[in-house]
């Protein structure tokens, strides 16, 4: 890894220090020669629950997050989003971004940045033109220029409910399918489309140290705008409700947007019982019974 980051950045390697590993990669804090210190995504060598490697290879991994943070970054200037610094087959590297407390002030701000990244320079089409992936499973971004309810059954729902419907067992199972039918009607009003981060959970949020949170490890496509807001509450965040309120001042939501959270909560805990089984199919059904109520 070192020569090949060296490579790729034009420097010398002074020092590696292993952070962890998550889903099929491996993670790293590397200082360079330059006095830069930078983080490194790379390849495990796992595959991420297909027998055969991924589609497409770790590149398309790779490629998919990195190609998500260069187009959320083409909404402005202001994008909460860290600049991809290289990527191939096997590594992503990003600048390190030093950890700072989650001020309310820095909490405000991300409300605001998120607002006018859901807003400005809206995409042509639900999806985006690259093979996507949330964690290390395939989602389907095909570019689609139908209306978002449809959309959001057929391309995320049906498709995570087929690999965690052993863990939902059949009423589980058809609670969710009960929510992709009636989806015209718990949808809400429609919304413009709008450039989402895909994956924003807490977790996904880089506190820094000079007062402004980063999203990170996005999923990012065109979708509807209260998808972010809702992943972002799913397990909880840091000054929460002041993000929210800083959002809704900037770009305000829709009559409803809280009753919808359920709904757009399905999806991303449909991804977890795909990924970790039944320890989170009891949250799954109670956001499906709570999307259809409000509906």
């Amino acid at each position: 890894m070192r020569e090949r980051v060296a490579a790729l950045l034009g420097t010398r390697v002074e020092r590696v220090s292993d952070l962890g590993s998550s889903h099929s990669w491996t993670l790293h804090r590397v200082a360079l020669a330059d006095g830069r210190e930078v983080f490194v995504k790379a390849a495990s060598g796992r595959a991420g629950g297909f027998p055969g490697g991924f589609p497409g290879g770790f590149a398309g991994v790779f490629a998919a997050e990195a190609a998500g943070l260069r187009w959320l970054a083409e909404a402005g200037p202001g994008s909460p989003v860290p600049a991809v610094l290289a990527v191939d087959d096997d590594l992503l590297v990003l600048p390190w971004l030093p950890s700072g407390p989650p001020t309310p002030e820095a909490a405000e701000r991300l409300g605001r940045e998120l607002a006018v990244l859901h807003t400005a320079a809206p995409p042509s089409a639900y999806g985006a033109p690259w093979e996507g992936y949330i964690a290390d499973l395939p989602l389907d971004n095909t570019p689609d220029g139908r209306d978002w309810p449809r959309w959001y059954a057929e391309r995320r729902l049906e498709p995570f409910l087929r690999r965690a419907a052993r863990h939902l067992g059949p009423d589980g199972t058809r609670l969710v399918e009960q929510v992709a039918d009636g989806i015209d009607g718990l949808a809400g009003p429609p919304e413009p489309r709008a450039r989402v981060h895909g994956d924003l959970w807490s977790g996904n949020v880089r506190w820094g140290a000079g007062g402004r949170a980063l999203v990170i490890d996005p999923a990012a496509h065109g979708g509807h705008r209260e998808t972010d807001l809702a992943m972002l509450a799913l397990f909880g965040a840091p000054g929460l409700d002041r993000v929210l309120a800083a959002y809704d001042e900037t770009a305000p939501l829709a009559p409803g947007w809280r009753e919808r959270v359920p709904l757009h909560q399905l999806y991303p805990l449909l991804v977890h019982v795909a990924l970790f089984g039944t320890s989170y199919s009891g949250a799954t059904i109670e956001a499906a019974m709570a999307a259809l109520a409000a509906g």
